[in-house]
């Protein structure tokens, strides 16, 4: 398993030369999100499609 440190390492060594430091920034966040997501859904903590259909009908009303 690999450390948070060489998570980060990673993903900017694999970004292009050009990258500025707000690519890099966006870029550590948004895989800390999807390790956040998988992490919930590993532990169950999810919510059905239809109580996500629910709540969109609620939100484009």
């Amino acid at each position: 398993m690999m450390t948070e440190k060489e998570k980060v390492l990673q993903a900017v060594s694999n970004m292009p030369d050009d990258a500025s430091i707000e690519d890099a920034m966006e870029r550590i966040l948004f895989l800390a999100k999807i390790e956040k997501g998988i992490l919930q859904a590993d532990a169950g903590q999810t919510i059905s499609h239809e109580h996500v259909k629910e709540r969109m009908e609620k939100w484009l009303r």
